[in-house]
């Protein structure tokens, strides 16, 4: 009965490894399978998230941001440095360390709350007596069967491919190999104007690449508020130096030497551009390719998203899924709640998640985030609003800091005061949201946070003000 178990989680990011320890913690025999092999050859929990995604480009970003400040910044605070030298492989150091760190503390939470953790590729191959039979394969070939009553599935998303194109990782890269360059490219290509472009964009462009990024829609990060997105764009742009080339179409990438040539079309006009290293970032597509063999019909759509009801359960009996697999944005977060409401579920409990006030962050200087509604949302929906805006150049705190670029905007119903989305541009906006989306969350009106006490000087200030201009009674505007 050691194989037999009443959770197996397939996956172990940030919704598989969240799901297996809380269906352990309320008394259910759990087990997690991850099939992630590092650049070592070694397995790694914690997805790709923990691996090649969020942790290891937020060290990154961190790094960058440092060399700029001693580069550019320190001398305004009357700090003065002769000599700077970028030593990038300290730098690849530090951030795989953390990386380590993290991967092998999740080894540790399953063993501290007694999650089975098994490395290999799962698939689920049939059910009896109310029990499926899951084979994983290890690398080296050997097989191993256990057994599970319910299954969580949380298989995440890989990079979105061009068809025709080979990654390499040494001259056309994904995120994982642009995570992981040996020197400061002179000349760097970045596909897609998305989270993951902008970011690695802005750490190499800091660390010294001339930097270009290629977008196909028109608009430049559309989901984002408009507001928000021009003043983005300006700010990448004009203080940070990216060029930014939008509505640029028929793509063609070539190899040519040890160079990339990258041939696009915008307004009819051909362009061509010659890159050390290219990365493509044009989003990310479901992991949901043989989770089950072919005697199990597992329901997906044609995007390659698994179909589950409100309850995360597939079309499969007492099969759920998670994260990136599913509909909903994907978001790291978003999974990690996913999870834990799942095994709630599966214990017999009623949680409830509100997809409406998933926040949304992207980790460029300054940060970007939202929550709840954009302007154009609540036109196209008819919905009467009105606006409160309060720009960090006004902010003690900012300004001490030295990032006053952005503001925080506030929409609340005309007639209710009901907030409706918050959007904000700035220093620690990930850190801000969180205030955002408790009031959402809530139901809290914009004079809510208006009588509010905020500490002073602080960030969170710049929210008060906001509010308080929804009814145009802003203090120090």
């Amino acid at each position: 009965m050691d194989n037999v178990f009443e959770v197996v989680v397939i996956g172990a990011g940030p919704g598989g490894y969240v799901s297996a320890i809380r269906a352990s913690q309320l008394g259910l025999k759990t087990a997690c399978v991850d099939n992630f092999i590092n650049s070592d050859g070694k397995y790694s929990l914690g997805g790709t998230c923990l691996n090649v995604g969020c942790i290891p480009s937020k060290a990154l970003l961190e790094s960058s941001e440092n060399y700029e400040r001693v580069t550019h910044k320190f001398s305004d605070h009357g700090i003065k440095v002769k000599e700077v030298t970028l030593d990038i492989q300290a730098m690849l150091k530090r951030k795989d360390k953390i990386v380590t760190d993290f991967t092998g503390g999740i080894r540790a939470l399953f063993k501290k709350n007694k999650v089975s953790q098994f490395d290999g590729t799962a698939q689920i191959l049939n059910r009896t007596n109310g029990y499926y039979k899951i084979q994983i394969k290890n690398k080296d070939k050997t097989t191993l069967q256990i057994t599970a009553k319910n299954i969580i599935i949380a298989t995440g998303s890989n990079s979105r491919k061009i068809d025709g194109i080979e990654i390499d990782n040494k001259l056309i890269c994904d995120n994982e190999g642009a995570l992981s360059f040996k020197s400061v490219p002179k000349n760097l290509g970045i596909i897609g104007a998305g989270v993951i472009g902008l970011e690695m964009g802005s750490v190499w462009k800091r660390l010294g690449s001339d930097v270009k990024v290629l977008e196909a829609l028109p608009e430049f990060l559309s989901l984002v508020d408009q507001s928000i997105s021009k003043e983005a764009f300006k700010i990448f742009t004009k203080n940070l130096g990216l060029e930014i080339s939008l509505n640029c179409q028929n793509i063609k990438i070539e190899i040519k030497g040890k160079k990339v040539q990258v041939t696009y079309n915008i307004e009819g006009k051909d362009h061509i551009e010659l890159f050390d290293k290219l990365v493509i970032s044009i989003g990310r597509v479901p992991n949901s390719n043989n989770i089950t063999s072919k005697n199990l019909k597992l329901d997906i759509d044609n995007r390659k998203f698994i179909k589950v009801n409100d309850r995360n359960l597939t079309n499969l009996d007492n099969v759920y899924a998670i994260g990136d697999v599913v509909r909903g944005p994907m978001l790291a977060h978003k999974a990690s709640e996913e999870g834990v409401a799942v095994a709630e579920i599966i214990a017999g409990q009623s949680p409830h998640i509100n997809f409406d006030y998933v926040p949304w962050v992207i980790y460029t200087s300054p940060e970007i985030a939202w929550v709840g509604k954009n302007e154009k949302q609540l036109k196209d929906e008819g919905i009467n609003y009105s606006v409160g805006q309060f720009p960090f150049i006004v902010s003690g705190r900012a300004r001490a800091l030295g990032e006053t670029s952005g503001f925080v905007k506030i929409l609340a119903d005309k007639n209710t005061d009901l907030i409706l989305g918050i959007h904000i541009i700035g220093p620690f906006a990930s850190e801000l949201i969180a205030e955002a989306v408790l009031a959402l969350e809530f139901k809290a009106s914009s004079e809510d946070i208006a009588r509010i006490i905020h500490a002073h000087p602080s960030l969170s200030e710049a929210l008060h003000e906001a509010a308080l201009g929804v009814e145009k009674r802003s203090l120090h505007i």
